[in-house]
């Protein structure tokens, strides 16, 4: 019984494919060394910073973060730069919103020239496999209580 408690605890995990993942690439390091770096696959994460939906599918620019084990992405670490996400179709941008977090399964298509506010950028274009938009607010610790009694809280 407890195993089937803690086996449904943590079936909203995404369960991304990392065979062929390249885990230690960035996205600096990928801008950085561009060339050998397209056609990998990733696994990166993020917080969205813009949305919006296009002709050809939806795009969104994702200020990267290192991932947890459960390939959340670690919003107290320092950011490893930013990507833009390439996504066959239509994604929701109220849910696909800024500052929602959001990790991805992709390969490396290419750099491309941007800007972010006034000042040039290089972003690698990702483009999606697989994706997984994490809840709103802050990643949930587990919690786990063991006892009998009578628990009131809010």
């Amino acid at each position: 019984m407890l195993l089937l408690l803690l086996l449904s605890a943590c079936s909203h995990r995404p369960q991304f494919d990392t065979a062929q993942v390249t885990t230690t690439l960035t996205p600096q390091q990928v801008i950085a060394e561009a060339p050998q770096h397209v056609g990998k696959e990733v696994l990166w994460g993020g917080m969205i910073i813009h949305a919006n939906n296009l002709a050809e599918g939806a795009r969104l620019e994702i200020l990267a973060y290192p991932l947890d084990s459960s390939q959340t992405p670690r919003l107290n670490q320092p950011p490893l730069g930013r990507f833009l996400l390439q996504h066959d179709g239509y994604l929701e941008t109220l849910d696909y919103a800024p500052g929602r977090r959001l990790s991805v399964h992709g390969s490396i298509e290419r750099i491309e020239d941007g800007m972010v506010d006034q000042s040039p950028y290089r972003f690698p274009v990702v483009s999606a496999r697989k994706l997984h938009l994490w809840p709103r607010g802050e990643p949930a610790q587990p919690r786990i209580n063991f006892g009998i009694g009578v628990v009131f809280g809010r």
